[in-house]
Order: structure tokens, then C-alpha cells, then sequence
């Protein structure tokens, strides 16, 4: 079933969802809405704990977990892949992922658990959010008894009809066992959740629709009650490009790895045929005031942009912060003025006096306008870099202490991306 097929939700958590545009595939929309009616909806989202932020890939589960515990429909729970990092989830990669060390996982672990606080309350509570590791369990397993007890009931064939897997087949790339075994430990990870906290069902992206259904399926085998699975659509731009990435890299929702400013211009650079659908699914504005903003035209749209700007922002970073940050943007180009809430780089006076090479000042080390020196390089020729509001037209040009205006060296990026360097 899929949400394109007329159904009239009796729960609040299922009318919000379907009304937002959330919903791309359930096991059995009927199903979960009387679960949602009833309030014992317990549901889970997995997240991995790849690097030490999640980014805005992230951010549609983890507003489907908060519209969960904000209808009453039952208890959100948010679960840190402490075990199955140590895997490897193949879904939607042409490689295999690196490894990361059992250090590197707890500390990715800790800095992505910082961000549910702003969407969820936590609590033991019936309604309460809770977030658990599946180390818990995962790291205990006996592999026989892993074998004989969950593993005996997947089918290889079936296996191997995934898409998380028959694509990178097809594709002549290498897929590990140790990641051929990911979707057993995900469906695991739902069968003990189940029998830890009742939780009966789960939510993600659609790329993670083939794990969810070998999850309701183990449970059944293995004599779960009913289980659930819902997915949001993985999101790409009007225009096609993958909701998420910029020039710069991904938009992580952590403020440590891109500035508050910064998320705020990413929301405020949206294509025009997206912002009625970005208004739904990224705030928490009311319908009708997302109607009257959608129906904006011409000019007008940029007010409609700055208010999922600033909505947005005030959402993962706070409202004081998403009003500084419009407040920047307002002074930067409208006024035309160095704001001193732009993003801050802080350099030694040595390496100023010494002098840091442009592309280097704009590349991940400093600046991290761009991903790369190469990439910033093609920005050169084709005349997208500026210092100071000066087109850089020399790729082999440095930047010095003497470069500085009012204490600082403004670097930008096209029109609306600029980073200040300081003399720490």
C-alpha cells in the first residue's frame, strides 16, 4: 500500500502525516492508525552511527518520531546503532563502508544523540521518547545460537532479490558477508524491541523498506504480535538533485560542523517549487499558515523562503539563534555590511603573516566553503569565489594580514555563502 491510494486516517498521527506529505510505503495503513488511535503505537527509527553528525537525510524520520509523540499516538524511540555500525549498512552504497573503531563509534554515538533533545521529550513515561543501543543486545549474541534461532528463518534467495544488495550485484561490486548480514541484525534489532519496550513498529527512509519488511516477517516467524512498517520518501529538489548536498559537502545538523547561519542559508537557497513541500515536512507551521505562504508568487516567494529559513533553524538550533541568523543574512545583503554573525574562521598570526594560499582558505581545512582545493579551483575560472566582494581571478593568489578590513578577510561563495577569517 502506498500513500498514493485514498484512505482517510482516524488518528491524528496518520492525518498529519498523510496531510504533510510524509508517508511512501506501509505494511498496513489500517493497521497503525487504530494503533495510533488507541495510543500504543511504539515505534523505532535506526540510526547508525556513521560519522558524528546526522544530517538533513536524517531529519524526515526524526520529524515523523516527533509528530508521533506530539499526537499522543504512542512512545517514539530512537535507536543508536552502536552494534550495527560495527556492520555496515549496504542500502544505497556502491561500497562498502569503512570501519570505524569501537572509539570512533561511541563518540559519532554520543555527538548524534545530542540532536533528538530538540525534537523529542525523553523520559520513562508511557509517552516519554526513549533512546537505546542495540550493542545491548547485539554485542551479546552466541553466533550459534544466532544461526539457529533468527537466521534459520531468512531466506537467501530472498536475500539476494534486495535491493540493498541485488544492485550492487549487478553493478560487479564487491558486497562483504559482514554486510550481507546487516539486514539480519536490523530485523533482529526489531524483534528485541519488541519483546523489551512492545514497540511494534518501525520507521525510516524508503531505501530501508526491504529491512523493515525482513523485520515484520522475522517477528512473525518468530511469534512477535502484529508488526509494522512505514517509510518516508527519500527526498530530492525540484530540479533532481538529492535533498541534502551542497558544494560544500552534507548539511549536518550538528551547529560544531555547520553554523547555524549557515543551515539557515541552506533553507533560505531553496528552489521555489519546493517551499510549499519544505513548509510541511521541515516546520511546524499550522496548514493554513503554510497555504497562505505556498500561494506566494514572484518576489513574494523569498518572504515564504526566509520564513522556512527561520522556521527550520528555530527548530534544530533555537529561536534566538534562527532570528540571529536571518538578522546576518538581512544586514549582509540587504545592507551590504560585514554582519559579525557570519560564520568565524580563526587563523594563527604566524600563518597570516606567512600567507594561506586562496584555495586553500576555501577548502575543508579552513573556510569549508568548498570540499575540496580542486573544487575550488574550478570555482576560480568559472568566477564564483570572492575576497573582500572582489572576484579572485588568480587560483595561485594568498591571502596575508595585510588582506584584513576591520579586522577581518571575507571569503564568499557565490552570492550568499560567506565565511570570515580572523586573526586568532
Amino acid at each position: 500500500m502506498t500513500a498514493a491510494e485514498p484512505f482517510a486516517p482516524k488518528s491524528d498521527f496518520l492525518a498529519v502525516l498523510t496531510e504533510r506529505g510524509y508517508i511512501h510505503q506501509t505494511s498496513d495503513l489500517e493497521g497503525i492508525d487504530t494503533a495510533a488511535l488507541e495510543g500504543r503505537l511504539t515505534t523505532y527509527v535506526g540510526y547508525d552511527c556513521t560519522a558524528a553528525s546526522l544530517h538533513i537525510g536524517h531529519l524526515l524520520s526524526i520529524m515523523m518520531l516527533h509528530w508521533l509523540q506530539a499526537t499522543k499516538a504512542g512512545k517514539p524511540i530512537a535507536l543508536m546503532g552502536g552494534g550495527t555500525t560495527r556492520v555496515g549498512d549496504p542500502s544505497g552504497r556502491d561500497e562498502t563502508r569503512k570501519i570505524l573503531t569501537l572509539e570512533q563509534i561511541e563518540a559519532n554515538k554520543q555527538g548524534i544523540g545530542k540532536t533528538f533533545a530538540k525534537f523529542l521529550s525523553f523520559g520513562e513515561a508511557p509517552g516519554e521518547a526513549l533512546m537505546v543501543d542495540n550493542a545491548e543486545w547485539l554485542t551479546k549474541l552466541n553466533y550459534i545460537e544466532m544461526l539457529r534461532d533468527a537466521g534459520r528463518h531468512f531466506s537467501v534467495n530472498r536475500m539476494l532479490s534486495m535491493d540493498s544488495v541485488r544492485m550492487r550485484l549487478e553493478r560487479d561490486q564487491e558486497l562483504s558477508f559482514l554486510e550481507f548480514n546487516y539486514m539480519i541484525l536490523q530485523s533482529y534489532d526489531f524483534v528485541e524491541l519488541n519483546r523489551r519496550y512492545g514497540c511494534i513498529a518501525q520507521m525510516g527512509g524508503s531505501d530501508q523498506w526491504g529491512n523493515i519488511v525482513m523485520g515484520l516477517d522475522l517477528g512473525r516467524r518468530m511469534g512477535t504480535p502484529q508488526l509494522y512498517g512505514l517509510t518516508c520518501p527519500l527526498l530530492t529538489t525540484a530540479s533532481g538533485a538529492k535533498m541534502g548536498k551542497t558544494a560544500a559537502g552534507a548539511v549536518w545538523l550538528d551547529e560544531g560542523m555547520l553554523s547555524p547561519y549557515d543551515y539557515w542559508q541552506f533553507w533560505r537557497n531553496t528552489e521555489d517549487a519546493d517551499v510549499g513541500r519544505f513548509l510541511k515536512l521541515f516546520t511546524l507551521l499550522p496548514m493554513d499558515e503554510i497555504a497562505r505562504l505556498e500561494a506566494f508568487a514572484g518576489a513574494e516567494i523569498n518572504e515564504a523562503k526566509k520564513t522556512l529559513a527561520t522556521e527550520a533553524t528555530a527548530l534544530m538550533h533555537g529561536r534566538e539563534a534562527a532570528d540571529v541568523a536571518a538578522e546576518t543574512a538581512r544586514k549582509t545583503f540587504v545592507e551590504g555590511t560585514v554582519a559579525a554573525d557570519l560564520p568565524t574562521v580563526t587563523v594563527s598570526a604566524d600563518l597570516l603573516d606567512a600567507g594561506i594560499g586562496v584555495l586553500t582558505a576555501f577548502g575543508p581545512e579552513y573556510a569549508r566553503l568548498l570540499p575540496s582545493t580542486s573544487e575550488a579551483r574550478r570555482q576560480v575560472k568559472s568566477g564564483g569565489l570572492r575576497v573582500n566582494d572582489v572576484q579572485v581571478s588568480d587560483e595561485r593568489s594568498v591571502l596575508r594580514a595585510a588582506d584584513m578590513k576591520d579586522g577581518v578577510i571575507k571569503l564568499s561563495f557565490g552570492k550568499k555563502k560567506h565565511v570570515l577569517l580572523r586573526k586568532g
